[in-house]
């Protein structure tokens, strides 16, 4: 009768037993090329992560500046203690328009900022006659003054004086501005509001004029 030892496959059919010092003995999972691919897409998403975090802190920093509004003088658009960033660079390159929310240093203290609209250009005749605001003789539509906020003094007329603008408050019956400490030289005015970003209901552009309209209802 045939042993069992017998029935084996001869010795030289036995594969030989994996090499402990041997690399395929240290391969694992974490080794695989898959793996591999995966640490190296990481590192390039970390790496393009830590650039555009880079840039807009950059941009932050040299092109927009953030600020906080003290008072009402600006609402309903903007309210006490508000947070919002302005544009320091944009007058390099565009020009002051009517319309525009605009910071600059006050005229009777340049240690203080004010911001205010821009209601009248240099050279424009401004007058205000039981609240309606009036440029060179014609009403000036103002969507962003609500009724309440109207103050329906008369003032003016006054020649806006050149390379000067003539700035209101929106809030017209708590509001120290132009009708008060005159036109304000473009020397002055540093930066335009653009965008708001708290408190979080308020956050959105402040160019667009129908965001402007939209805060005012």
């Amino acid at each position: 009768m045939d042993s069992a030892e017998e029935k084996l496959p001869p010795t030289s059919a036995i594969p030989d037993a994996p090499d402990p010092a041997s690399p395929a003995s240290k391969t694992s999972p974490s080794g695989s090329p898959t793996a591999h691919s995966l640490r190296n897409e990481i590192r390039v998403w970390t790496r393009d992560l830590l650039i555009a975090i880079g840039l807009a802190l950059v941009i932050i920093v040299f092109l927009y500046q953030p600020v906080k509004v003290e008072g009402t003088s600006m609402a309903p658009l903007l309210s006490d203690q508000e947070r919002i960033f302005i544009n320091k660079f944009v007058y390099r390159f565009e020009p002051i328009e009517r319309g525009d929310v605009v910071v600059f240093w006050y005229p009777l203290d340049r240690t203080k900022s004010f911001i205010k609209r821009v209601v009248g250009l240099p050279g424009e005749v401004v007058e205000i006659r039981q609240g309606i605001v009036y440029v060179d003789g014609g009403p000036l539509a103002e969507p962003y003054v609500p009724p309440q906020y109207e103050d329906l003094s008369d003032f003016g007329p006054v020649r806006v004086p050149r390379e000067s603008y003539f700035v209101m408050g929106d809030h017209r019956i708590s509001s120290n501005d132009s009708r008060v400490f005159g036109p304000v030289a473009s020397r002055f005015i540093y930066g335009r509001a653009v965008f708001a970003y708290w408190p979080v209901d308020h956050f959105g552009s402040l160019s667009a004029t129908s965001t402007t309209e939209a805060k005012t209802k």
